[in-house]
């Protein structure tokens, strides 16, 4: 009985080591607009081929964060990227609000997202380059960034979502360096107009992008959160707007990511 039971656990034991193993990967990505290179953490599940590029998942990270927030926050993400089938790219920008700023010198990151992540990361990995395989979404400022990018970019993405999301930057003047991206609100007021996410929903209609979003309630972006919710339901674009208890926090995000993929895997099956 005991060598039996020695002899299941080496099998057990060897499975699980000769087990598919998603790639993590971290790249430095050349930006040329910006004369410097950028961290990057790539996840790529095993069974993820040229022949048939996995759909991809761009998770952005918040402020004061960086390329491995997503990994410590949701240290589980290899193994949903085996499961699942998807590529997750994270990359590392700063506390850049993902904006190409007309203040900070060289601060050229939605360029950067668009015009050298993107093909960066196709050229290299064996991930969809249509809409219907890319997703975007992000805690936080990465929510802001997420749901910028994709409105500003819907011939780019066709899923968006955002977590605690800053979906309103204007009632936090004085908050996150944003000043020293845009200019001080009361001199620069369109600055703030034009980059907030709430104020970029004309730029799509209904069916452009499926649209997924969520805030805790005792969460300080809460209520720009359900103002956002109310624009898209006032211009009749559809949504999934998830709201539960829970506040600016990891366990949160880490909570809300899992409602968000179920979405984005959805999409893709649909698309496909």
């Amino acid at each position: 009985m005991k060598r039996l039971f020695i002899f299941t656990f080496l099998l057990t034991w060897l499975a699980v080591q000769l087990a598919p193993a998603a790639t993590v990967d971290t790249l430095a990505v050349r930006s040329a607009s910006m004369d410097c290179d950028v961290p990057v953490v790539v996840i790529v599940p095993d069974a993820a081929v040229a022949e048939k590029p996995c759909p991809v998942v761009y998770l952005l990270h918040g402020y004061s964060g960086n390329e491995t927030s997503w990994l410590g926050i949701k240290p589980s993400l290899p193994a949903i990227a085996d499961r699942e089938g998807i590529a997750f790219v994270c990359p590392g920008v700063g506390n850049s609000w993902y904006l190409d700023s007309k203040v900070r010198e060289k601060s050229l990151y939605e360029t950067f997202m668009i015009r050298e992540l993107l093909p960066a990361v196709e050229g290299r990995y064996p991930v969809a380059r249509e809409r219907s395989g890319r997703a975007i979404t992000g805690l936080s400022m990465g929510g802001f960034g997420a749901m910028s990018l994709a409105m500003k970019h819907k011939d780019l993405f066709g899923a968006a979502g955002s977590t605690s999301g800053g979906l309103d930057i204007r009632p936090f003047p004085q908050n996150w360096e944003i000043p020293q991206l845009l200019g001080e609100q009361a001199e620069h007021p369109e600055a703030w107009d034009e980059a907030t996410p709430i104020n970029l929903i004309p730029l799509i209609e209904n069916g452009d992008l499926a649209i997924v979003f969520d805030c805790g309630y005792d969460d300080f972006f809460f209520g720009v959160n359900n103002d956002f919710h109310a624009e898209l339901l006032r211009r009749g674009i559809m949504h999934d707007f998830y709201v539960r208890p829970g506040g600016h926090t990891a366990a949160y995000w880490g909570n809300a990511i899992d409602f968000q993929l179920v979405f984005f895997r959805n999409f893709f099956a649909k698309s496909r």
